[in-house]
């Protein structure tokens, strides 16, 4: 499952990163003429409202798409880790912490996500923040239930009882024991982010509409829908795609980290 998801993902990113030798057109060129053409030898995946190349933004979408859900997958992995740490470790921090990461998981992802951007102009780095900002809380709890059970455990206990500082104890015998579960969390946070920011693109509070990524190409292709259905087809295929070899990565090293379902299988 590893193997293929991998792959998947691998292929969807080696054509992003060609998008420069492979678009037959620059995303961004106009051509009125040709605009709203279904796919032809010259425009493999027709052109959109405006006669640009539908194949050429795909392409250079997915580079925005990927990058947002690789950075944001990043973030809040490593933001997360380390507030979770502090919570589980601490008694008094995890008091604190909890109620913020509780307060935030009670706003839907999405309208917390659109009520961020609304405060603050539309670019990729602020997408990137609204999005982190919603994936921290679930980071948070992961790597905290983590670090309650073993703070439990009879070799944490001994290191406690001979003296040893608790930075030393979180990262000898806590941070290790974390990693597995927060791997295949942030394969997940990365195909989120990149549905998230597809739903927000779509739905205007996303990047600005002369960035081309899936979600914009989605949403200006909505109203022609019914006579131009390329426009949504191809960047929603590729985004399918993507997020499905992503969570196919996910579920694959899941089962090879969980010692227990490893020995089921």
């Amino acid at each position: 499952m590893v193997a293929v998801g991998a792959l998947l993902f691998a292929v969807v990113l080696a054509v992003t990163i060609a998008a420069p030798w492979l678009a037959t057109y620059d995303p961004q060129d106009i051509d009125p003429i040709a605009r709203l053409r279904a796919p032809s030898a010259d425009h493999w995946l027709g052109t959109d409202a405006l006669g640009r190349d539908v194949w050429s933004r795909t392409l250079y979408g997915g580079r925005i798409s990927l990058t947002v859900g690789l950075i944001v997958a990043v973030l809040a992995s490593a933001v997360g880790l380390a507030i979770g740490l502090v919570s589980g470790f601490s008694r008094i921090a995890d008091a604190i912490v909890m109620r913020v990461m509780d307060g935030l998981m009670s706003i839907p992802a999405i309208l917390l996500a659109i009520a961020l951007m609304s405060v603050a102009r539309a670019s990729i780095a602020t997408v990137v923040l609204a999005i982190t900002v919603v994936e921290i809380p679930r980071v948070v709890r992961l790597v905290r239930s983590v670090v309650l059970t073993l703070r439990e455990q009879t070799y944490v206990e001994a290191a406690v009882v001979v003296g040893t500082p608790p930075v030393r104890i979180v990262r000898r015998h806590i941070l290790p024991n974390t990693l597995a579960p927060l791997i295949v969390q942030t394969t997940y946070i990365c195909a989120a982010a990149m549905l998230v920011e597809s739903i927000l693109s779509f739905l205007g509070a996303g990047t600005p509409p002369e960035v081309p990524s899936w979600g914009n190409i989605m949403a200006e292709g909505r109203t022609f829908f019914q006579i131009a259905p390329w426009l949504i087809l191809s960047p929603g295929l590729l985004l399918g795609l993507t997020v499905l070899a992503i969570n196919l990565v996910g579920d694959g090293l899941r089962s090879m980290l969980d010692p227990r379902i490893a020995r089921r299988m």
